[in-house]
């Protein structure tokens, strides 16, 4: 199918000559059907439910951390950034992992921008601005800076195989010169609530991915939008869902629709993809919750027979990050050095942590029961399309 047939923007001449796809502004026409209904409705269930059962968890906000955590590695692992959850949270504890350095830099800053964005919304709606703003958070000190972070861009960039131009390119957002009026109407709507929530995000995130806004970090700044979005409009109480995982896990389905909508408009197929991405991360969030929940409980329980609050507070910062040292330990809690080692050897010979690295000195330990739920992949049932 020729892309200038696309019923979802029109396909125009850039003043240097070259062809540049323009989305049309948002909503888009569509009817809803079966499917769209049933899908809309399973996903709002199991959202509502994590948002409900959520809330109610023990240590919800010390729960928030890794997840973050895990969004930011499978985000950057969707652009080709390769460092693993185990090696952020262990470098995180302060331990030396066999890993670039830039794709740490890259999984942290990744970090640092959802962390900003999600106080920022305190203050500033979601907006072109503070989009920029992450993207600043998002771009400094790593590779891309050539890409003026926290700037939209001025020239033209493209999605295609290595080694393609302009004119070869699989696709060419909207030109500089018609960038800045795309953005407008997406800001726009943005701000529209005249759609089903859910519908509204998948919306913008197609658009803001079809815009290309930035010359580097739109895929990242696109999914990050998605969480902000449900923290913005009180769907979630807290930033527990995203959906890197998702689309990580069916990366190619990923690209696939979101290609499709600018091909041909498929619409109704992008909408029960993304759906069915918030149905599958509620379900596989309130599942790790209650596993990591039992977890902790479970080790209380193991060490309550003459235990001190240190002991317990030691276990509650496995929830935070199942690596440590005793350095870390010592200075998360505010307790001496000798305090912090006997309570680390309790753990050790409770069998809930175990040494990570021999080194002589601040050595590593993790609880590896813990990690390994945090770690384990995305389970996608094989009717997920169907």
């Amino acid at each position: 199918m020729d892309m200038r047939q696309s019923p979802s923007g029109q396909i125009i001449q850039s003043l240097k000559g070259y062809h540049a796809f323009v989305p049309y502004a948002l909503p888009p026409k569509f009817e809803w059907n079966t499917r769209l209904v049933n899908s809309l409705s399973r996903a709002d269930f199991l959202l509502g439910k994590l948002a409900r059962e959520g809330s109610r968890l023990p240590n919800p906000h010390l729960l928030i951390r890794p997840f973050i955590t895990r969004e930011a590695v499978l985000s950057s692992k969707i652009e080709g950034t390769e460092a693993t959850l185990g090696e952020i949270l262990a470098a995180d504890a302060g331990a030396h992992v066999n890993q670039n350095a830039d794709a740490l830099q890259e999984v942290q800053n990744y970090i640092r921008a959802l962390d900003y964005g999600l106080k920022r919304l305190a203050a500033l709606p979601l907006s072109l601005r503070l989009i920029k703003e992450i993207h600043a958070h998002l771009m400094e000190g790593v590779r891309g800076t050539h890409a003026t972070p926290g700037a939209f861009r001025t020239s033209e960039n493209w999605i295609g195989l290595p080694g393609c131009t302009l004119h070869t390119a699989k696709f060419v957002p909207p030109p500089p010169e018609h960038l800045m009026d795309s953005l407008g109407k997406f800001e726009d709507f943005l701000h529209d609530r005249s759609l089903p929530p859910l519908i509204h995000m998948a919306l913008c995130h197609y658009q803001f991915e079809a815009i290309h806004p930035f010359l580097d970090g739109n895929g990242r700044i696109g999914r990050l939008l998605i969480t902000l979005l449900l923290i913005e409009q009180n769907i979630l109480p807290l930033p527990l869902l995203y959906l890197s995982a998702f689309f990580e896990a069916t990366r190619n389905e990923y690209y696939k629709q979101l290609y499709n909508v600018t091909l041909k408009g498929s619409w109704h197929e992008w909408f029960t993809y993304f759906l069915n991405g918030i149905a599958v991360q509620s379900e596989d969030v309130l599942s790790r919750t209650e596993r990591i929940n039992a977890l902790l409980t479970q080790w209380k329980m193991d060490l309550a027979r003459g235990s001190s609050q240190v002991l317990i507070d030691m276990v509650q910062l496995l929830a935070v990050n199942p690596y440590f040292t005793i350095n870390k330990v010592a200075k998360d809690l505010k307790i001496s050095y000798s305090t912090a080692q006997r309570g680390v050897q309790k753990l050790e010979d409770a069998a809930i942590i175990k040494k990570t690295r021999n080194n002589k000195r601040d050595k590593v330990y993790c609880a590896i029961d813990l990690l390994n739920i945090l770690e384990e992949p995305t389970r996608i049932n094989a009717d997920i399309y169907a």
